[in-house]
């Protein structure tokens, strides 16, 4: 080869630089400080209010779009392969959970808002080493509607969905309803299993230390056996004795409890037997049937409760997931994990391959990311009037918008409305992608 055009040329041509690159350990830069800034004065005429049109500070975001923070569902795609290499349904169903809970753990403390996406910004992530691709795209902006579509490299899965965000501000919390629906594919047993994710709550906007909770109720269905599988992510309580506990059963057509999981959303899933579950559950409720708690400072409400003892293993359990370690440095580095590091590098000579709508190449996300806030906020104030200005251009043409990657269609497993991916965008051909940075 006689340049280094010509070597990213066929480097790039097999696609390898996702995986082959994105590997760094870290941030260009520390976390910014938010001590200096009042969420208050923003948010105290929303109360009760939908959030998505309400212009938040850069400070108060972390440097990824929400397209990237979708591709986090993926960081556990070793456990889609285990569900995969396996004969029994029952066995699969439990894999399968195991990942539903999986896909929400990296939000733990994870209190950063991330950028909305642009109309037309899109995402892709190519991992050799996990095996798939993904690809997704902002197909909405109001209501905000996020589309992704992820595949095996070896035509063994696909995973799809589309979220509509919906966030609440209660004068102390912030409530996020994502709705929308997940969808698994697992192609080598035509099966399919849905499911929407769980409630997610910050609390403590105003004063003290900010903190997460997942709660509501799962319901991940196999639409080709009818088994069902129904998790409970319970609220944090009155003396956060369920702080991040997640625990429920797997049923099969008849509703008859063929196992019981159990465990934390952010730390471990265990699965075991229902009648030994029972047992062990009845023994431990006799034991502290006349314990007495105490109401404390500790336990008013929004305060951050102590974190209870880790999940207690019932004798005969089986572990079917144990989330990874966060990097020691991950605390001034906006609670990410070392997969979430990764998501937003850009290594030389990447911004000719990506499309020219790539989250990477947003230039508010990228100063945020390399510590400069005010040309984060400069750079995300220009691009939200661009972005008005151009869907002013639009009504004034009488033009609709055309999204490039995903179309509006049913779901054919749920048969509610979705956004399913169209196909092509890894053939490299990006002349009508839309000019949004």
């Amino acid at each position: 080869m006689n340049s280094e055009e010509e070597f990213y040329d066929v480097f790039y041509g097999f696609y390898l630089f996702p995986f082959k690159m994105c590997t760094r350990k870290t941030l260009p830069a520390e976390m910014i400080s938010r001590n200096n800034f009042s969420v208050w004065s923003i948010l105290k005429k929303c109360i009760g209010m939908e959030l998505s049109k309400i212009a938040m500070p850069v400070v108060f975001n972390e440097p990824l779009s929400f397209l990237q923070r979708i591709s986090e569902y993926m960081e556990h795609t070793h456990l889609i392969h285990k569900a995969c290499s396996l004969s029994d349904s029952l066995d699969r169903m439990q894999v399968v959970a195991a990942f539903a809970v999986s896909a929400v753990a990296s939000q733990w403390e994870r209190t950063g808002k991330p950028f909305n996406p642009l109309l037309g910004e899109t995402y892709e992530l190519i991992r050799e080493d996990d095996g798939y691709r993904l690809i997704s795209e902002q197909v909405s902006h109001h209501p905000p509607v996020s589309a992704f579509h992820a595949e095996s490299l070896k035509q063994e899965f696909e995973f799809h969905g589309s979220i509509y965000p919906k966030l609440k501000f209660w004068g102390k919390s912030v409530e996020a309803e994502p709705k929308g629906t997940m969808t698994l594919e697992l192609l080598k047993h035509k099966e399919a299993y849905t499911w929407t994710n769980p409630m997610c709550c910050v609390h403590n906007i105003i004063l003290g230390k900010l903190w997460i909770e997942q709660y509501g109720t799962v319901e991940i269905v196999n639409h080709s056996t009818g088994d069902k599988c129904v998790l409970n992510f319970k609220p944090c309580g009155m003396f956060g004795k369920e702080l991040h506990r997640v625990e429920g059963h797997i049923q099969d057509k008849s509703k008859k409890k063929r196992r019981v999981i159990y465990g934390k959303w952010t730390e471990c899933m265990y699965s075991v037997d229902p009648k030994v579950y029972d047992s062990y559950k009845n023994s431990v409720d006799h034991l502290f049937a006349h314990e007495l708690y105490v109401l404390s400072a500790s336990a008013v409400a929004d305060e951050m409760p102590e974190v209870q003892e880790t999940v207690t293993v019932i004798p005969g359990s089986a572990l079917l997931w144990r989330i990874t370690p966060r990097p020691p440095h991950s605390a001034e580095m906006y609670n990410f994990t070392s997969y979430a590091m990764t998501l937003n590098e850009l290594e030389p000579g990447m911004d000719r391959l990506l499309a020219p709508t790539d989250c990477r190449l947003r230039p508010d996300i990228r100063a945020m990311e390399n510590g400069d806030i005010d040309a984060a906020s400069v750079e995300k104030e220009r691009l939200e009037e661009k972005q008005r200005a151009s869907r002013r251009e639009r009504s004034k043409d009488e033009e609709d918008w055309s999204n490039r990657w995903f179309q509006q269609g049913t779901n054919p497993h749920t048969g509610a409305e979705d956004w399913l991916y169209t196909g092509g965008y890894f053939d490299r051909n990006y002349t009508d992608c839309p000019n949004i940075y």
